[in-house]
């Protein structure tokens, strides 16, 4: 009986979840369907907002004429690149802080200070310094997302459970054991959600870096849409990058739900 029951909920909880996405996607259609609708009814004018049909037929060109990966590729380099160099400088850092306070209290409101600063202000600076290259925009993008993943790491690791750490000493736990069995373990939450927010970050800093010093990616392909008038080139990069947000979203949620598992 128990068993059974157990069954009839992951069926009922499998259920749901179908329905959540159905819903989802459902709701994606409808609205390309209204904007499509209104466009051609005329009620809002296509030249400006675009239309889903020429989304589409843009992205088919760009397919066609071989662009379109090209950018894609320019910009998911930079986007990973700098993603995973900001998830582990970060992640090292936070480590540094926890383990020697003295560290953390010299250089934290520092890190607080520069977080507050608009980063994009800085993009001018870094080109004169790094050139109009991509180690510009990595740069740019690292800078974006290394403070908020150390400070959110350093206050994940503050957080642990003192009575575990205080059992681990117990057991003559060395500083090394208790980082790598306790600390980061129970950060697992805190690591996961850093790199939800930094993967929008990330992106955002790259975008912006293609918009001021690239010839290639996605940042780019939108800046020179709006340079030539050409809106509907625009608003097609605007929708491949929301479909390349939501992949890198999807893959670290199902990178979450894993570790979770596990845990």
């Amino acid at each position: 009986m128990k068993y059974s029951n157990q069954t009839l909920y992951l069926k009922t909880m499998k259920r749901k979840s179908f329905l959540i996405k159905l819903t989802r996607i459902l709701i994606v259609f409808f609205l390309l369907f209204i904007w499509e609708l209104l466009t051609r009814k005329g009620i809002i004018n296509s030249f400006i907002y675009s239309s889903p049909s020429k989304i589409y037929l843009t992205i088919k060109k760009l397919c066609i004429e071989g662009n379109l990966f090209s950018h894609i590729f320019t910009t998911l380099y930079e986007v990973l690149i700098s993603f995973l160099l900001g998830g582990i400088l970060g992640i090292l850092i936070a480590v540094i802080f926890y383990e020697y306070p003295t560290f953390s209290k010299i250089f934290e409101p520092f890190l607080v200070i520069l977080n507050a600063l608009p980063k994009v202000a800085l993009g001018p600076i870094i080109l004169i310094i790094f050139g109009a290259n991509m180690k510009s925009i990595i740069i740019m993008a690292l800078l974006i997302n290394l403070i908020v993943t150390t400070l959110s790491m350093y206050n994940g690791f503050l957080n642990t459970d003192k009575i575990k750490i205080k059992l681990f000493k117990t057991f003559n736990a060395n500083k090394f054991q208790t980082l790598t069995k306790l600390i980061i373990p129970s950060s697992y939450i805190t690591i996961i959600s850093s790199l939800k927010l930094n993967i929008s970050l990330t992106l955002i800093g790259v975008i912006t870096g293609e918009f001021l010093s690239c010839q290639k990616g996605i940042g780019y392909l939108i800046m020179y849409g709006s340079q030539i008038f050409d809106l509907d080139l625009v608003i097609s990069g605007v929708f491949i990058l929301l479909i390349f947000s939501y992949l890198l979203y999807f893959i670290i949620s199902k990178i979450e739900k894993r570790l979770i598992r596990e845990d």
